[in-house]
C-alpha cells in the first residue's frame, strides 16, 4: 500500500480529502497509568494538593482531542460533535485505567483525537501526583474501536 502522505518527489504532504464523503465517525481509544499505594489513595481520596486529579485529566483529555491538529503535523482540523472521557479505578494494580470516545461528522476519522485525549489525560494525571511517585508508568495506550469512512470498523483483538 502506498504512503498516502508523500508527494511524488518523496516529500511530506497533507492528503487531500475534499472528495470523500461525509460520514459519521466514531473512535475509541485507551490506556493505563500505574503508580505506587501512596499515590493511588491520594487520588481515590481527594488528597492531592494540585485538586481533583481525576476530573482534571478528563478535561484536559477534552482539550488534548480539541487540539489534535495542532500537534499532529498530517490531522486535520475537523469539527468534534462530542468527547466523552471515562475513567475506571483498578484498586488491585494501583491503576487507572482511561477511555476516551470521540464523535464526528466528516470527511476523516478522529482516531488520532481518541488516542490524543487519552495520552493527555493520562499525563495530567501523571503531572499532578509526580511529587508522591515518580516511578509511574503510562503503557497500554490504543485504538479499541473505530466505525465510520472507507474502511469500515475496526476492533481491536482482545
Amino acid at each position: 500500500m502506498p504512503l498516502t502522505h508523500l508527494n511524488e518527489e518523496n516529500q511530506p504532504k497533507m492528503v487531500d480529502i475534499g472528495d470523500k464523503e461525509t460520514t459519521e465517525r466514531i473512535a475509541l481509544a485507551s490506556g493505563r497509568i500505574s503508580m505506587n499505594k501512596e499515590a493511588y489513595d491520594a487520588i481515590v481520596n481527594h488528597c492531592v494538593k494540585k485538586g481533583p486529579v481525576l476530573q482534571t485529566a478528563i478535561i484536559a483529555g477534552i482539550m488534548g482531542a480539541k487540539k489534535t491538529s495542532e500537534l499532529i503535523p498530517m490531522c486535520h482540523s475537523i469539527m468534534l460533535n462530542g468527547v466523552d472521557i471515562d475513567i475506571l479505578e483498578e484498586k488491585e494494580t494501583h491503576s487507572f485505567k482511561l477511555y476516551a470516545r470521540v464523535k464526528t461528522q466528516a470527511k476523516t476519522g478522529v482516531e488520532m483525537e481518541a488516542l490524543m485525549s487519552v495520552s493527555i489525560g493520562l499525563l495530567t494525571i501523571y503531572d499532578m501526583v509526580k511529587a508522591i511517585d515518580k516511578s509511574m508508568t503510562i503503557s497500554g495506550v490504543m485504538l479499541e474501536h473505530k466505525s465510520g469512512g472507507k474502511s469500515g470498523d475496526y476492533n481491536a483483538k482482545k
